[in-house]
């Protein structure tokens, strides 16, 4: 390894280092003063939404530049990549099925807000995307459109490969430009969570979950299996190594990162930056992680499995293994679909309840359930989808290495 990666991975090391430092100021924070912890909130508020903002364009540029300036011959390893998110989406439904028959879960059913309209099918879902795909680009890069973002991106890339060298050196100037600011704003991280640490714990704390604590256990622990056991296995089968290291790096700097933000948008800058300081190919991490956080949602497909067999079973809704396997596609092909409706992962549970017969009443009181133990589930999703996007896109880099070795 060159003085520079070694240098490069000592930042990474030491940035992890000051976010857990700024996690526990921001409890210590909210325990002792709730109401300056509430004022700090505004660092938290200021760093997603500074992430936010720049995620967009670097995405645009970096796909456009890195498309039009890829050599003949070139390979950036997509169709394997894309491959392992399909794969790794569904069998994060098929863990959750496993888990919440394992370990049943029943709910108390409240009122809830009814005005919240869910889709009404997988083709309203499918058709979110197409629609998302031919948007105005303006308008994505304004809305965080990431499918319209990357269409125009790719399209913009392919039109310029044939363009001059001086074009395209263009291009690559801006693109480092963009990644110049992004670096920037992510040094920023440990006071921005450290704001989101201390104002989550002083609104919202943790009581609102003590009666929760069985479905957070299934969800939480069908996550963890993902990320522990499943994802590692499905590494090592692409890589034949140990998938450990590189499992917990992820992890620790790019799971950490997105629990806090809650956004796998906001997290496309910081796994952009761990997939360089790990030495993966460029023109393959710049559309992949992009492409990750729009249709690799383990963690969606999760929530809305374990929390529709929680309503069915509730209800004592009997169900087979056809049903229950149906409910896993169905769970992952709408997880898939996530980013592309107001109000993530939870917003498709009626969907998926639809299956059972369940009244469209019961299901956005589940739904209502989902938004009060959001502080943990939404967290702990993001951190899993974003970790995940680079966990195969090194796989599938490393994959790419043994089998031309």
């Amino acid at each position: 390894m060159s003085q520079t990666q070694l240098a490069s991975v000592s930042r990474g090391n030491s940035l992890v280092l000051q976010i857990l430092i700024g996690i526990l100021a921001g409890g210590v924070l909210a325990y002792l003063s709730p109401e300056l912890a509430g004022t700090a909130g505004l660092l938290g508020q200021l760093f997603v939404s500074a992430l936010k903002a720049v995620a967009p364009i670097l995405v645009f540029v970096l796909v456009a530049a890195s498309i039009a300036n890829q050599k003949q011959g070139q390979r950036a390893n997509m169709r394997p990549i894309i491959g392992l998110y399909l794969i790794g989406t569904l069998a994060a439904s098929l863990t959750a099925v496993t888990m919440s028959f394992l370990f049943p879960t029943t709910l108390e059913f409240a009122a809830t807000d009814a005005s919240i309209t869910p889709p009404e099918g997988i083709s309203q879902v499918l058709s979110t995307l197409l629609f998302n795909i031919v948007d105005n680009p303006v308008n994505a890069l304004m809305s965080g459109n990431y499918i319209g973002i990357l269409a125009w991106a790719i399209g913009l890339g392919i039109a310029l490969h044939h363009a001059s060298n001086e074009t395209k050196r263009v291009f690559s100037d801006v693109s480092e430009g963009v990644s110049m600011i992004v670096r920037f704003v992510i040094r920023f991280a440990p006071l921005g969570i450290f704001g989101l640490v201390a104002s989550t714990l002083a609104k919202s704390g943790f009581d609102a979950l003590m009666g929760y604590l069985h479905l957070l256990g299934v969800l939480l622990g069908s996550m963890a299996t993902i990320a522990l056991v499943v994802n590692p296995l499905i590494v090592y089968i692409k890589t034949r190594q140990n998938p450990y290291p590189l499992v917990f790096r992820c992890l620790r700097e790019s799971g950490l990162t997105a629990f806090f933000t809650r956004s796998s948008a906001a997290n496309i800058p910081v796994n952009m930056q761990l997939c360089r300081r790990l030495d993966l190919d460029e023109d393959t991490y710049s559309v992949s992680i992009p492409l990750g956080a729009t249709i690799n949602m383990g963690g969606a497909a999760i929530t809305i499995t374990v929390l529709t067999l929680a309503a069915v079973h509730t209800l004592g809704i009997q169900v087979d293994i056809a049903t229950a396997v149906l409910l896993s596609v169905v769970a992952a092909v709408s997880a898939c679909g996530a980013s592309g409706v107001a109000g993530g992962s939870l917003l498709l549970i009626p969907l998926a309840c639809n299956l059972f017969g369940i009244p469209q009443e019961i299901a956005m009181q589940v739904v209502g359930i989902g938004f009060t133990i959001g502080v943990l589930q939404d967290s702990a999703e993001t951190g899993l989808n974003s970790s995940t996007d680079v966990v195969f896109t090194a796989a599938a880099c490393l994959g790419e290495e043994r089998k031309n070795s």
